[in-house]
């Protein structure tokens, strides 16, 4: 009689853990970092931030000679 053979899954989990990232998570890591890149750009064009950089340049050049 021919029994059929019992099924193997085709990877286990400790075999072959998962490589890389799936299609949804680059979706999220893309949309965080655009995110990011958009309260980053908002702080760093911010007037306050743009007089603090300018005054640190100015001090700085006026130490240096």
């Amino acid at each position: 009689m021919n029994h059929p053979r019992p099924l193997r899954p085709a990877r286990t989990a400790a075999r072959f853990p998962d490589r890389g990232m799936s299609t949804a998570e680059y979706a999220v890591g893309t949309v965080s970092a655009v995110a990011f890149a958009a309260v980053l750009y908002a702080i760093l064009t911010s007037a306050e931030v743009r007089d603090a950089l300018t005054r640190i340049v100015i001090d700085a050049l006026q130490a240096a000679g």
